[in-house]
């Protein structure tokens, strides 16, 4: 299956998340748009089965095809830039700075929600034949979904919010991993195998993922769910989006970085406070010196690397 090592694969996660930083607006918002929509088409296609067959842990083994397909295609999920774009700087790629992070989660979560929230009103139109009649069983289900999962988690108070944000992060615990292990292989079905254990996981067990959420919930509300747009971002998608930013890296991405890190392209200079000049040549992981570079002189481009999600 052409096995990368985990000391390979760091370079090329880190090579990811600086490539995502530094693409431009129109491609970040597309393949955002375009894996909200696909992740959120799988998330339909797993109700679907479970309701018609009354097996749950069968809709599970099926959704990860949605993440695979966007993957595949290079299209680019929150819950994976979380992840990949934090540590090219840590790496201090040239040109990656904490605003290009910032901006990039800006667009790729507006870009999913664009994708996801279409999604929803398409599902919303075939569920109901235009709205023309009362939702069907799969509607329904869609629709208690978003009730268990926002007044469900209020009736707690602060126990259910406690509840939602572990939730958020025990998933992108695994949905990051997915990540970090669809570049694990060089091979296409070794890279399915790799990425369908962890989503599969994260499904079955009921974890709150902001994406999949940014199509059940609006879809909720189109089919008559019974709680409002504040129940969704107060006691959803808000809680959900930072537990997934937590989880992401503290269990992925930084212990990788931490353990596996090693500097695989010319990194940024660091600067002298009193002169404003490079002061000391940076170095890469377990000692490796890395080219010195001044201000004048052009940052070294990218490896090409894997888009990843």
């Amino acid at each position: 299956m052409s096995y990368v090592k985990p000391a390979e694969l760091i370079g090329t996660v880190v090579d990811a998340g600086a490539s995502k930083v530094l693409l431009s607006t129109r491609d970040t918002l597309i393949r955002a748009i375009m894996g909200g929509a696909l992740l959120s088409l799988a998330a339909a296609f797993a109700v679907t089965v479970s309701v018609t067959t009354g097996v749950p842990l069968l809709g599970a083994l099926l959704f990860p095809i949605g993440f695979i397909m966007l993957y595949l295609l290079g299209f680019d999920l929150l819950t994976g830039v979380f992840v990949l774009t934090p540590l090219a700087w840590l790496d201090r790629r040239p040109g990656v700075t904490v605003g290009g992070i910032l901006r990039n989660w800006g667009l790729v979560f507006v870009g999913n929600f664009i994708g996801a929230f279409t999604v929803a009103i398409l599902m919303a139109v075939v569920v109901t034949y235009g709205f023309s009649v009362p939702p069907n069983e799969v509607g329904e289900a869609i629709g208690h979904i978003g009730e268990g999962r926002t007044v469900g988690y209020a009736e707690h108070g602060l126990a259910g919010m406690l509840t939602l944000f572990i939730r958020g992060v025990l998933c992108n615990w695994m949905v990051a991993t997915g990540v970090v292990l669809s570049m694990v292989s060089k091979s296409v079905p070794g890279k399915i195998i790799a990425m369908w254990m962890p989503i599969m996981l994260f499904f079955f067990m009921g974890f709150e993922h902001s994406i999949v959420n940014m199509f059940l919930f609006p879809s909720g509300l189109l089919l008559g769910g019974d709680f409002t747009i504040m129940d969704y971002l107060i006691w959803n998608e808000i809680p959900t989006v930072v537990g997934n930013l937590v989880g992401g890296l503290l269990f992925v991405g930084l212990p990788l970085y931490f353990t596996y890190g090693r500097s695989t392209s010319p990194r940024a200079p660091r600067r002298s406070r009193r002169s404003g000049t490079p002061a000391v040549t940076a170095t890469g992981g377990a000692g490796q010196a890395a080219p010195a570079t001044t201000d004048s002189a052009p940052a070294a481009p990218l490896v090409d690397a894997p888009v990843g999600v």
